[in-house]
This record gives structure tokens, sequence and C-alpha cells, in this order.
């Protein structure tokens, strides 16, 4: 046998294998794969030279793409893209092979069966310019909004262009509804409070036939949601949680009221009297460049590991 390099020692191999995302093979019912698991500036941000952005930067499997998700019906052949984000084409490229239609090699097809959109902030639409006539210009794409979200994307340039020119065809949802896939596959669109500078904005929750999902990347604070989220922990069989930032003094010299998200700490104290099942079932995403626990193995990725909680990577599988 041909060794093709040198072999790492035992510490890096251990190291490298937790920081490259899962590659499990996926179920053969309804999944869900995670695109991206950081904020909207993804991770290294630009411009950045803080520690945690350099060491991503010299070691780009460290790296974190923006949240986002695809949601698979594989015996169907059929998908749906949550979240359109900056990072769009690369993550085009970890979804490859993931409920992906056959080419005919005529015309533009949708790159996706549907695509759902969270609110107007730039991590989680601005993905829709690579649809477009300067980029892949798709045929016609369903694409699931709240009525204020279609208003936006409508009535605001370029993306008006991709609604006029065909690429997007606006389906709008009402909150609290299904919106069916398959038979036995739903997505429903919660509404949460958080900063509605152009849209409104909901989490979804994702139902299959075996399992039932949350996907929450953004909330001003549990505290003023109408939901308790204690009782969805109970509803769901996993939840991926708003955990943009793990603590105060996060952004030196800004103050935090000013982007408003629960606090991973806030949120691991509100969490602890939770049943330990219930607690396992939380996955913190959207993680913010200055989040310490983008480190595996820094004290505040430790701490959520010790509270029964965990912090969610791009490429993971859950079965629905």
């Amino acid at each position: 046998m041909r060794l093709l390099g040198p072999l790492l020692p035992l510490p890096l191999l251990l190291r490298a294998s937790q920081m490259t995302p899962h590659r499990v093979p996926p179920p053969p019912g309804p999944y869900l794969l995670l695109l991206g698991t950081a904020q909207d500036g993804g991770y290294p941000q630009i411009g950045c030279r803080q520690e945690l952005c350099r060491v991503a930067r010299e070691d780009p499997v460290r790296g974190r793409r923006v949240v986002s998700a695809l949601v698979v019906a594989p015996e169907q052949g059929r998908r749906w893209l949550v979240d359109a984000t900056p990072d769009l084409p690369a993550q085009i490229e970890l979804a490859r092979g993931h409920g992906e239609p056959p080419r005919d090699g005529r015309g533009r097809p949708p790159l996706f069966d549907g695509i759902f959109l969270t609110h107007a902030h730039i991590g989680h639409y601005t993905g829709l310019m690579h649809l477009g006539r300067e980029a892949y210009g798709s045929e016609a794409t369903p694409t699931f909004v709240t009525a204020s979200m279609g208003r936006f994307l409508r009535e605001n340039g370029p993306w008006s262009l991709l609604v006029e020119a065909g690429h997007l065809e606006l389906v709008e949802c009402a909150t609290g509804e299904a919106v069916e896939l398959v038979p036995g596959l739903s997505i429903t669109p919660l509404p949460v409070p958080h900063r509605g500078e152009y849209s409104d904005t909901v989490a979804f929750l994702i139902r299959g036939p075996r399992r039932t999902l949350l996907y929450l990347p953004d909330i001003d604070s549990w505290e003023e949601w109408q939901v308790a989220i204690e009782d969805l922990l109970r509803e769901v069989d996993v939840a991926l949680v708003d955990g943009t930032f793990f603590g105060q003094g996060e952004l030196p010299g800004r103050d935090m009221n000013t982007v408003p998200h629960p606090l991973i700490t806030s949120s691991m104290a509100r969490f602890a009297p939770l049943p330990v099942e219930e607690r396992a079932k939380v996955r913190f995403f959207h993680l913010n460049h200055t989040n310490p626990a983008l480190d595996p193995w820094s004290d505040a990725a430790a701490r959520i590991r010790a509270a029964g909680m965990a912090v969610a990577r791009d490429g993971e599988i859950h079965e629905l």
C-alpha cells in the first residue's frame, strides 16, 4: 500500500476529525441536511482580524457557511432549500446528490423544488441573486414567504426582477399553517420576534413521518415570544436554535442590546431545569464570528456540552 503523505499524530487526527463536517449516509426516508451554521456574515467574516477568524483563514476546515438547510425527500427525488445565503454556490455543491433531480440538458431547471425564507436579513435571502440571469438563470422556483417578505421581494430591486423575469414564483404562506411537501412531510412557519426593518421573521417547524425538527436561527429573546420554547422542546426531536452570541462583552465597544439575540449562556440557564432528554435536543447554530463556541475545544463549547446541549455543525444530517 502506498501512502499519499505523512501520517498525522493521533491528537491532530482526532482534532481534524472533530472539525470536519459530518459525512454519514443519509437515511432512506426524509431528512434535513444542514448546509451552514454561521451568522449572516459567515465565518471567517470579511475584514475580521480577531483570533477566531485568523485561525479559520489559516485552516479552512474550521470555516463555516451561513446558516441554511436542505429538506430532502429521497424517494420522490425532491428537495427544498431553507434560507438562500450568500454562500449558495458552495452550498449547492454540498447538496449535490441529495434529492437532486436528473438533468436532461435542456433549459435551466430549478435547483430546488422550492425555497423557504425566514426573513429579509442579508444571510437569509441574498443567495437568490444566484438564480437570476447573471448567474444560473433558473426557471421558476416556488419561493415560500410571508406576506411582508413577499412584498419586500416584489417591491425592491434587484429581487423584483427575479420575480418579473420568472425566476421566482412567490407563494405566500400563513403563519401557523403547514405547507405539505409530500405526504407525511410538511413545513409550518411560526412567527418570532426579531428586528423587522424589511419583513417579519419566522421559524420553521419541519415535520416528517418519524421526527420533527425546529429551525430557528433568529429571535430577539425567548421572553418576547408568544410561544414557550420549553413547550416546543417537548414537541420536537431536534431544535436548531439561535446561538448567535455566547455571552456578554463579545462585541467590544458595542452595545449588544442593539443586536438582540438570546445569549447562549442565558439559554443554557433557562433550559437547565429541563429533563436531560429535552436539553439534548438543543443544537445552537447561527454563530457569529466572535462566538468562542466556534472552537470545539474552547471553554465555551465545553460548557455547552456539560449542560447537555450541543453546537451544530455544517453537513450534519437529521432524519425527519
